[in-house]
């Protein structure tokens, strides 16, 4: 196809004029504090910032959702606004729809469908989905991709780039600078909608057996770069199981870890955005029985040297073997590490493996209340990280922690009671470093993302 939308200088200085005078306010209150010294409202600041944020089609948005779930990246103020953020922007009108439509399909594309609904099924950061009706009968979901999201892209990601400017200057005990180049490479992935094809055929190979978890097929017929048509499942939100039986939401639970540890212990892939619009659940027999997963823009693929230092990390915290521990961390590219921070490490690492330590049935909070959850444990590591850092944290560790944050949020949802111990050592039976290299070079190659 013709590509009219290419990162085009006219595109971004559109997104800049949109985005610029938003971002740009936020950011010269904070430069205007802490140049005549007087005190930043940081609660209404970080509101403004949601603000800002929040009207916006597009990556910054998502970016907004990202950062907030990465512990102790932004200040709870901020934290605490941008987590609202929710993926529900306005959708496109039907006009819109038939532009891109036959810009990807042509001008018969109607004809390629039995039926296609004119209002979205849903809107997200980047894209909206549409039920059809495929012309054999099967039900189909049509993501489309808004206009400009290229553009929109590169220039929003100058925007971030200025944000975390802003932010170190603020408080220079994270650099942030590799968590920077890790959410702009994955942000200019979920672009490629040809990509998130092949990534719904891997996770078809890395969940095949996997009864609890449904991934749709795709129809590439019907699908571009910008376009990507896969088969409908059929399911309800998973928030409307929340007062079901113990026995449902631990299912749910279940299919939950199974979908996102079994790829990770297996293949070194994980699905970086555990959004509660990404599932829905399936039901048998009037009862929930597993996940449907449906989106596949956000998708991590890890060394297999980095998957063994999350092994080695989890025996060294279970054997209390210092050593160990510190070699997982160096395995994953920490540099220059004292033993303070090591133990501030240690903090949060403790937090996020606590769960898979214990080997009894327990919630995944164990008695702390939701809006606590782990905000003891970050603040702990901040202030250490003030006296003792800067730390530059390795870019394969921002989509990994804010994974394993999305992933505990449905657990606290649900309500679930699990031993999370046993599933999770049943994922790493017989695990082998060179083993899951092959493994994944196998699967990668296979769906052509090798």
């Amino acid at each position: 196809m013709s590509d009219s939308e290419r990162n085009r200088l006219t595109g971004r200085l559109s997104r800049y004029a949109r985005v610029g005078v938003n971002v740009g306010g936020v950011a010269a209150k904070v430069a205007g504090a802490r140049l005549f010294g007087s005190g930043l409202d940081k609660g209404r600041h970080a509101s403004d910032l949601a603000t800002a944020l929040g009207g916006l089609k597009g990556p910054l948005m998502k970016v907004g959702q990202i950062l907030s779930t990465v512990p102790d990246l932004l200040p709870p103020e901020y934290a605490a606004e941008l987590s609202q953020l929710q993926s529900n922007a306005p959708p496109m009108g039907w006009p819109f729809v038939k532009r891109r439509m036959q810009a990807e399909l042509g001008p018969q594309w109607e004809k390629r469908f039995a039926s296609f609904e004119h209002q979205p099924a849903a809107a997200a950061s980047l894209g909206q989905v549409h039920r059809a009706v495929a012309k054999d009968g099967r039900q189909l979901a049509v993501k489309l991709q808004y206009p400009d999201m290229q553009s929109a892209v590169e220039a929003d990601l100058v925007q971030l780039k200025m944000l975390f400017g802003v932010y170190r200057r603020m408080d220079p005990s994270i650099d942030t600078s590799e968590i920077y180049h890790e959410i702009g490479e994955r942000i200019r992935e979920e672009l490629d909608y040809g990509r998130e094809a092949r990534h719904a055929l891997l996770y078809k190979i890395m969940l095949d057996g996997e009864s609890l978890v449904r991934v749709p097929e795709v129809e590439p017929r019907l699908s571009t770069g910008r376009l990507l048509t896969l088969t409908w499942l059929e399911g309800r939100r998973l928030l409307e199981f929340r007062d079901h039986s113990l026995e449902e939401r631990n299912r749910i639970a279940t299919a939950m870890f199974r979908a996102w540890w079994s790829p990770f212990a297996h293949y070194g892939v994980i699905h970086g955005d555990p959004h509660l619009g990404n599932y829905t659940v399936f039901e048998e027999d009037g009862v929930a029985g597993g996940i449907n997963l449906l989106d596949y823009g956000c998708i991590r693929v890890f060394p297999a040297k980095f998957v063994a230092g999350v092994v080695d990390l989890f025996h060294g915290l279970r054997e209390d073997d210092r050593a160990r521990v510190v070699a997982a961390y160096e395995s994953w590219g920490f540099v220059g590490l004292s033993n303070e921070l090591i133990d501030a490490l240690n903090i949060w690492a403790r937090f996020i493996y606590a769960p898979l330590l214990d080997d009894r049935v327990r919630t995944i909070a164990d008695g702390v209340a939701p809006a606590e959850y782990g905000r003891r444990e970050a603040f702990r590591v901040h202030q250490v990280l003030k006296e003792k850092g800067p730390v530059t944290v390795p870019r394969e560790f921002v989509f990994m922690d804010r994974a394993a944050i999305g992933l505990g949020s449905v657990f606290l949802h649900l309500r679930a009671e699990m031993n999370f111990h046993r599933e999770f050592m049943a994922m790493l039976e017989g695990f082998d470093e060179t083993m899951l290299g092959y493994r994944q070079k196998a699967a990668l190659g296979g769906v052509g993302l090798g």
